[in-house]
């Protein structure tokens, strides 16, 4: 069977003979292009990309790689390209080859079907062949699809292709549904419609297995390598024990730098059991060396742990100094910064309280104000009515008392008139008598009339000056003058009041205003606002009285 598949294998067509008449080239190279197949004797461009048919596919590259092996056909694997739902299905037209003519099947019938592609299928299985189709025909067609190394024809009409790579086993499963007629004859026996389905063959297998087993060994020998690699090294041999080493293992002990080494050589040899009485006296030295430099290493180890702690307790207490020194800067900063904030809150506040009193008045308007606001300026102006009706019964009064004495002085005068008449009468008839004596007659009269003129005068001006009482005034005064000096704008009767009540509680607006009455040079009273916002303001005026005189 070898024999005659490597025999069958062995024939080959010269594909410079298959040249021959095409009655419609364009229909040739469309085929041929479905087929993935340059047309013999035609210039073309392939219909079905490298990505299907890739003809430089190495199969044994997974075998170098240690990689598992692919079938470059499966989908999704790289190379054939998923089946999607809107590809638009490929047209099959119609194969002109030298021997034959393959019809392309009905497009509205459904695909062929296919069995379950085996591992490593390089085998197709051909039905529905004409009765009179030879070995050279089947090549003729088939041989476009790839390398064929066997052909198996059966007396039947049916044949086994074997080729030499897999991917060219799709390239012979598109003919599938194809016609197949031998020349232009129309007998039965000279056609019929192709049948090109995947077959299970031994040799087929057996190298796929053989490939699954080199891949294998390639993995186990991938990884054997891998855990050589990560395997750590492994420790120096220990030699053994004589005179000499047991000399140099003393030498060891004693350096710190080759200590560990030593110990671990001198417990090789203790476990192998080089301890006898012979050597005995060498490994007690030996012991006593390790046992001195252990114990000399535990004392630096305790001296090293004391001076840690030491240095811990020192940076402790260190840290605990810079970290309370910090706070406290920072803390005493943050004093001071609050103390400034809370002064310039207090600064801004009065400011504020200031700006209400003097000017939120102006910027105030009838439509804005409550009623519980009409109400309160109301009273400020009844009171400030009922003041104005005080000062002016006291005026009244004081107008009244004037008048009496005035009409007192006037009597007396009249009276004074009355008796200088009587005298002048008595002075002319003595004139009249006596004429020399007329001058200093009438000095005299002049003599007694001015005294008199001068008492009324200085009558006049004692009720209106009228002097201070008390020390209490003159202190009111004077605080009343620095206040309302620092107030250019002037103040009201009730916000003097209440500053002046700090001062002295029994104090009342009354006396306060009746004492600015009384000092008209020095304190004058201006009414501010229109309607219900009329306010009394009372101004220090006695610098504007001093550039007047």
């Amino acid at each position: 069977m070898a024999a005659a598949a490597d025999g069958l294998g062995s024939i080959s067509l010269d594909t410079s003979q298959l040249n021959m008449a095409v009655t419609d080239p364009a229909a040739w190279a469309t085929a041929m292009n479905n087929l993935g197949m340059v047309p013999v004797g035609l210039a073309g461009q392939q219909l079905v990309t490298d990505s299907i048919c890739v003809r430089g596919f190495d199969p044994t590259l997974s075998m170098m790689s240690g990689i598992t092996p692919l079938n470059p056909m499966l989908p999704g694997m790289g190379l054939v390209p998923q089946p999607s739902a809107t590809e638009v299905p490929v047209i099959k037209e119609i194969i002109h080859c030298k021997s034959c003519t393959l019809f392309p099947p009905n497009p509205n019938l459904p695909p062929p079907s296919t069995r379950e592609r085996p591992p490593g299928c390089k085998t197709v299985f051909v039905g529905g062949l004409p009765e009179n189709a030879t070995e050279e025909i089947i090549q003729e067609v088939f041989e476009q699809c790839g390398d064929i190394t066997a052909i198996r024809k059966s007396k039947k009409n049916f044949c086994h292709i074997r080729f030499a790579e897999e991917f060219m086993v799709d390239k012979a499963i598109y003919l599938s549904g194809y016609r197949m007629r031998l020349g232009s004859s129309t007998d039965k026996k000279d056609s019929g419609r192709l049948h090109v389905d995947f077959a299970q063959a031994r040799d087929d297998f057996y190298e796929w297995e053989c490939k699954q087993r080199m891949l294998a060994r390639e993995e186990r020998h991938r990884r054997k390598m891998e855990e050589d690699r990560m395997r750590p090294p492994s420790p120096p041999a220990i030699m053994h024990y004589s005179e000499h080493e047991a000399t140099l293992l003393a030498e060891k002990l004693k350096d710190d730098g080759k200590f560990s080494e030593a110990t671990t050589v001198l417990l090789t040899w203790i476990e192998r059991g080089e301890v006898n009485r012979r050597t005995a006296n060498q490994f007690y030295s030996m012991v006593q060396l390790a046992n001195s430099h252990v114990r000399r290493l535990m004392n630096e180890k305790a001296t090293h742990e004391q001076e840690m702690e030491q240095a811990k307790e020192n940076f402790k207490t260190a840290l605990m100094g810079i970290l309370t020194q910090s706070l406290a800067a920072q803390a005493y900063a943050l004093k001071e910064e609050n103390d400034s904030l809370r002064w310039q809150l207090d600064a801004y506040r009065n400011e504020v309280e200031l700006l209400k009193q003097e000017k939120g008045q102006l910027f105030r308007t009838e439509e804005s104000l409550t009623k519980d606001q009409q109400l309160q300026f109301l009273q400020q102006t009844l009171q400030g009515m009922q003041q104005q009706l005080l000062k002016i019964q006291e005026e009244l009064n004081s107008k009244k008392s004037e008048l009496e004495q005035a009409r007192k002085e006037h009597t007396n005068t009249q009276a004074v008139l009355k008796i200088l008449q009587e005298q002048l009468k008595k002075n002319t008839k003595e004139l009249a008598e006596t004429n020399g004596h007329s001058e200093p007659q009438a000095n005299e009269i002049n003599v007694m009339t001015v005294p008199l003129v001068n008492q009324d005068r200085e009558r006049n001006s004692e009720k209106q000056s009228q002097p201070l009482k008390s020390e209490k005034e003159a202190l009111l005064i004077g605080i009343i003058s620095t206040f309302l000096h620092v107030h250019p704008f002037g103040a009201n009767i009730e916000y003097l009041w209440s500053y002046m009540q700090q001062l002295d509680s029994r104090i009342s607006a009354g006396e306060i205003e009746m004492l600015l009455v009384r000092l008209p040079r020095m304190f004058k009273q201006e009414f501010t606002g229109v309607g219900a916002t009329l306010e009394k303001r009372w101004k220090f005026c006695a610098f504007e009285g001093i550039k007047t005189t």
